[in-house]
């Protein structure tokens, strides 16, 4: 697709070469942008998450008023590409990231475009040799308060807020001896990177930009008349807009999109800190008054999870790690249902620690699971669950893949593997596979939160962990003293188990949790052998995973539930099919029939006091 810059364009994320995500203007083509600032897919190039995603965020088919020479819409609605440009005769530069700097101001100095500018990069400007009017000159008034005030002044403000369209602004600039600006290129203080750093309060605070996004607001409200530019890598396409005789109303309107996603930004990035860090707005429980979030679009989606649904992918601005930064190295696109699949196979194959995992995952729920000595053996384990549902599967390690695991998958119809990285063998063997996709991701970071949009709100959790502890005397929870680790759980029916077992029944009751609800996982050899999951009742969850394992990996098989047992019948199926041991939360009012039957069978039963549904 032939890019047409600014035609049609949106504010997505991009990955400089310093490896900094920052906001690019992209066109979004032939494909067409729908009224509203939406791609073809109808959706937003960028959505802050308390968003009322009705209202338009760049509007595509403007209203155009008479004094818009040449800016109404042609019979098909477009607009040739030169019409409405406005020559660029002064510019107010004021940027903290001097990337590209130098380029910039000397291309607009070789264009004849007078240069304004502030502090450090004033200096910077005058140190390349070129003309350049300091901010304090041109107000009459000093920068003070250690640079708090260098553009807060009507001499700045009123050149930037101008409408040059109207006679009367233009009379108003005459009787103030004001000059109006034609462009604006200014970055913002790097506050985020700041709190990233584990600085305190006080240099925080300092680092909240008062007057740059000020002054990017003020040209962004004044598109029709001025050009602001928030990011270096906008400055390539400026110098040539600027060459070809100035910026065209829908390169402005487009650049002042980006400018008030790049404030807004940073605006939630502010305001979230304010109300977590420096006060408490949550009342000890956590949760905020106010919560913000902001997400940069990283591609359209072929659809949604079924063809009539449209989906894109978007990413979270504050650079967490997971499938939203993965890196694909070989495939095909990724869909919908392969991110879905792919982020449950992620989340599964991290719950296991150190050791060598393997998930397979299909339509969320998992086909196997395994530990192994290396991630070949643990890929072939988890294979040997359920062969048949592992076809067409999604596959997450937490190792790099190996030449050997790629040996074990290469014949095997896969649509994902998800991984720390991958052996150069490794590549050779699995990108022979076309269509195969490969991404590769960081290890997931430990706590977190969630969140479930539902009919007019979000539901937030704290992330499900497999390491959870009730500490004695919690006395809100339904157990004391209990949690996920062997240690803390209670041996309430039959004999005390070996070694080996309890291995066994340690990697069932980390592996149930990826598992949707109902579930009951059966394993040995710390591998699953059968899995029943998603069942209304729990006892069709037990049958499920004793008819998935057959007669013989039941035999001498450990047993996990994600949730307590309401009855005895559930145990009684897993017991009637010959297995060894049971872990499950207990907190069941019939608890005591559970044990009476596993104490009667000789089973041994361990209570962990942790539930972990899946939803």
């Amino acid at each position: 697709m032939q890019q047409q810059p600014w035609a049609v364009s949106a504010t997505v994320g991009i990955r400089t070469s310093s490896g900094q995500r920052s906001a690019q203007l992209v066109d979004l083509g032939a494909e067409g942008a729908r009224p509203g600032g939406c791609n073809r897919l109808g959706g937003p190039a960028w959505v802050p998450a308390h968003a009322d995603h009705r209202s338009p965020l760049v509007t595509t088919e403007p209203s155009v008023s008479a004094s818009d020479e040449g800016h109404r819409p042609d019979a098909q609605g477009g607009r040739a590409a030169d019409e409405g440009r406005r020559p660029v005769r002064r510019a107010l530069v004021s940027v903290f990231d001097k990337s590209g700097l130098a380029e910039l101001v000397t291309g607009l100095h070789e264009a004849g475009v007078e240069l304004v500018s502030t502090g450090g990069s004033a200096k910077a400007i005058a140190d390349l040799g070129l003309p350049v009017t300091r901010v304090e000159d041109l107000t009459g008034f000093p920068e003070c308060l250690e640079g708090r005030v260098k553009t807060l002044h009507p001499r700045v403000h009123a050149g930037l807020l101008a409408d040059t369209r109207k006679p009367e602004h233009l009379s108003q600039l005459d009787e103030l001896g004001v000059e109006a600006f034609e462009l604006v290129a200014v970055n913002l203080y790097p506050f985020t990177q700041t709190v990233a750093s584990g600085a305190g309060p006080d240099e925080c605070v300092e680092q909240i930009d008062i007057g740059g996004p000020s002054m990017v607001r003020a040209a962004a409200k004044n598109h029709p008349s001025v050009a602001v530019l928030t990011s270096p890598d906008q400055y390539g396409q400026a110098l040539e807009a600027v060459a070809s005789g100035g910026f065209t109303l829908a390169q402005r309107q487009a650049l002042a999109a980006a400018a008030f996603v790049h404030t807004a930004t940073y605006d939630v990035a502010v305001a979230s800190w304010m109300g977590n860090v420096l006060t408490d707005t949550s009342g000890g429980s956590g949760f905020p008054q106010w919560m913000g979030a902001t997400y940069n679009r990283l591609a359209g989606l072929r659809y949604g999870e079924n063809p009539h649904q449209r989906a894109a992918l978007y990413s979270a601005a504050n650079g967490a790690p997971g499938l939203g930064r993965a890196e694909q190295l070989h495939g095909k696109e990724m869909s919908y249902n392969n991110y879905v699949d792919a982020d449950a196979a992620y989340r599964a194959a991290y719950d296991h620690g150190d050791q060598p995992t393997v998930a397979i995952i299909k339509h969320a729920n998992p086909c196997g699971i395994a530990v192994g000595t290396d991630v070949a053996d643990a890929h072939a384990k988890a294979h040997a669950c359920d062969p048949l549902s592992a076809f067409g599967g999604v596959i997450a390690t937490n190792r790099p893949v190996t030449a050997a695991m790629a040996e074990t998958v290469k014949d095997i119809f896969t649509e994902v593997i998800v991984a720390p990285g991958f052996d150069d063998d490794a590549l050779r063997v699995l990108t022979a596979k076309k269509n195969l996709r490969l991404l590769v991701v960081q290890p997931p970071r430990p706590g977190g939160f969630e969140t479930r949009s539902i009919a007019g709100g979000l539901l937030v959790q704290e992330r499900d962990r497999i390491d959870a502890v009730i500490e004695p005397g919690d006395d809100d929870k339904p157990t004391a003293g209990y949690g996920d680790r062997p240690l803390h759980w209670t041996l309430v029916a039959g004999p005390s188990v070996d070694d080996q077992t309890l291995v066994d029944l340690d990697f069932a009751w980390k592996a149930v949790r990826a598992t949707k609800s109902n579930a009951i996982l059966l394993a040995k050899g710390a591998a699953s052998v059968g899995i029943g999951m998603g069942q209304v009742n729990r006892v069709d969850s037990c049958k499920l995973a004793v008819a998935r394992a057959g007669e013989e990996r039941a035999q001498g098989s450990v047993a996990a539930s994600d949730a307590f047992f309401p009855f005895a019948d559930g145990p009684g199926i897993l017991i009637d099919a010959g297995v060894k041991a049971i872990v499950a939360p207990g907190g069941s009012m019939r608890d005591d029939e559970t044990i009476r039957a596993c104490e009667a069978a000789g089973v041994s039963l361990y209570f962990t006091g942790i539930r972990h549904f899946a939803h």
